[in-house]
């Protein structure tokens, strides 16, 4: 009879990271809403309504944005949205075609009260945990923003709210 070979210990498998969430949506204003159902349907459930919100501000500003300035509806550009977790934080990148880098605004303009845009990145820098222009391959950019995972008290103030 052989003698007894050791039988070699199995090697721990590592875990599976999610896959990302991508998505591409036509170049039109009617992708904004369909944008933001897209990510609080990819979020597992439960997630918290603070980390939800600010999720869905963000694609909100960044989809218009790319929406705006990035592609032309003309030319059947597309816009493109990715949504993945990976070191403690969403991710979030939305990519146009276009050419242009955007801008963060120094700030509200005197013409604030009665001007509806040039805040999106505003509240994306105030949003994000970190955020900035990647440029793609062949051509355009993707502006890539992250937010935390939620914390036990993830929004709350000493209020308790």
């Amino acid at each position: 009879m052989p003698p007894h070979l050791p039988t070699p210990t199995p090697t721990p498998t590592p875990p599976i990271p999610p896959l990302p969430v991508r998505r591409t949506f036509p170049a039109h204003p009617l992708s904004v809403p369909r944008a933001r159902r897209a990510v609080l349907d990819a979020l597992p459930r439960p997630h918290h309504p603070r980390l939800r919100d600010d999720l869905q501000l963000l694609v909100s500003e960044l989809v218009t944005n790319a929406v705006r300035h990035g592609a032309h509806p003309a030319d059947d550009h597309l816009v493109e949205l990715l949504l993945w977790p990976a070191d403690g934080h969403y991710w979030l990148a939305v990519s146009d075609p276009g050419p242009g880098l955007p801008v963060l605004s120094p700030g509200p303009s005197s013409t604030a009260d009665t001007d509806c845009g040039g805040r999106g990145l505003l509240l994306v820098d105030a949003l994000a945990a970190a955020w900035g222009v990647v440029p793609r391959r062949v051509r355009g950019k993707a502006v890539v923003a992250g937010l935390p995972f939620p914390a036990p008290d993830y929004g709350r103030t000493r209020d308790g709210y």
